[in-house]
């Protein structure tokens, strides 16, 4: 890890970092925010996964998470959405595809599978690095996320049981399978067998058994992509009411898919992650 940009906020500091990945075979850069109570001891962690076209800049630049960060003493982890760099595979006339849109899986399928393994990266080489060099809880952490960020959070957590001790969700992209952006990404990062698009999906994932204490999930009703059919929270809903998951899917009245609606409620969801991590 080298340190690359390191701004003080709240009392505690806002910093940037690069390495190589070993998981994605390339040069990495992420985000952590370290309150100011990491300066006397470790503290848990918050993971945050973004959304399509996103960096680690995103978040940290437009949630204002960080002033609730530094009131509970959570440290705040923010990968990058993808692999980047010369010689990593983009379709620069799709967004949905390529750079800036990981969608969270690792990748089977040439040209993608050299790099793009983002599951790797932020379920296991990313929390191993930073609590080796940084005042962390050794597996104390919680994960939220945004649309195909919140799809990274969910999948994660559901597929890792006691690794997370709370998930939640912004507009998430909750049933890949039947939604364009998903399916456009795993036909390509995946192939054709949807059986291995189901490992990364949240509502089959749910319907095949897999489980967390609670799942906290904000949506909003005038989201775009809600109308268009990418989002599908009815039928994670669904699942988790068959399965008897518990669910709390808040429909936010007015709200679209922006960082708008994300810094409305995400002073909550940190406070509701921080009774988690005790």
């Amino acid at each position: 890890m080298t340190l690359i940009e390191s701004i003080k906020e709240f009392g505690g500091y806002l910093n940037r970092y690069a390495h190589y990945s070993v998981a994605c075979h390339c040069p990495m850069t992420f985000s952590v925010y370290l309150p100011p109570q990491a300066a006397h001891g470790s503290v848990p962690a918050l993971y945050w996964l973004s959304g399509l076209t996103c960096t680690d800049d995103n978040f940290r630049v437009k949630a204002g998470a960080q002033r609730y960060a530094a009131e509970h003493g959570i440290a705040l982890i923010i990968p990058d959405t993808s692999p980047r760099g010369e010689g990593v595979p983009d379709v620069p006339e799709r967004y949905d595809l390529g750079q800036g849109a990981g969608f969270y899986v690792n990748a089977i399928r040439p040209p993608w599978d050299e790099h793009f393994r983002m599951y790797d990266y932020v379920v296991e080489e990313l929390p191993h690095l930073v609590e080796m060099n940084l005042p962390l809880l050794p597996g104390v952490k919680s994960i939220s996320g945004h649309s195909m960020g919140g799809h990274g959070a969910l999948i994660a957590a559901l597929k890792n049981p006691g690794a997370y001790r709370s998930v939640s969700a912004f507009s998430p992209i909750c049933h890949p399978l039947k939604g364009e952006w998903g399916k456009g990404c795993f036909t390509a990062y995946l192939g054709g067998n949807t059986a291995q698009w189901a490992a990364y999906d949240a509502t089959c994932l749910v319907q095949s058994g897999a489980s967390m204490p609670e799942i906290l999930i904000d949506q909003g009703t005038a989201d775009e992509f809600l109308a268009a059919g990418q989002l599908l929270p009815e039928a994670f809903q669904a699942a988790c009411l068959q399965a008897e998951q518990p669910l709390s899917l808040r429909m936010q009245e007015g709200y679209d898919h922006s960082y708008h609606f994300i810094a409305t409620f995400i002073g909550e969801h940190i406070a509701w992650h921080a009774r988690a991590l005790g």
